[in-house]
């Protein structure tokens, strides 16, 4: 199901209710314990993919992603400190 939804869309609260096989309520009951992540927007709430993919891969694959990016940054942090760390050296 979460193959075919893209992460940069938004959904409203009923077609949540709907891909979920939940009821509407339910889906803003979820809402307001942060289980779903939601912007509201004026009356009405906005709730984007990736909060609907949380729900099912959890916390975990939020890590992941952030840790992929950090190790890709890692070289570069790594040659910022070599220069700053010759520049204490020489001072």
């Amino acid at each position: 199901m979460f193959d075919t939804i893209s992460l940069d869309k938004v959904y409203t609260p009923e077609q949540v209710a709907e891909m979920l096989q939940l009821s509407k309520n339910t889906v803003y009951d979820l809402i307001s314990k942060g289980e779903i992540i939601a912007k509201k927007l004026g009356k009405s709430y906005r709730i984007p993919a990736r909060s609907l993919s949380f729900i099912f891969n959890g916390l975990d694959y939020d890590l992941y992603e952030k840790e992929k990016e950090d190790l890709k940054n890692l070289p570069k942090i790594q040659d910022a400190l070599k220069k700053i760390r010759k520049k204490l050296i020489k001072e």
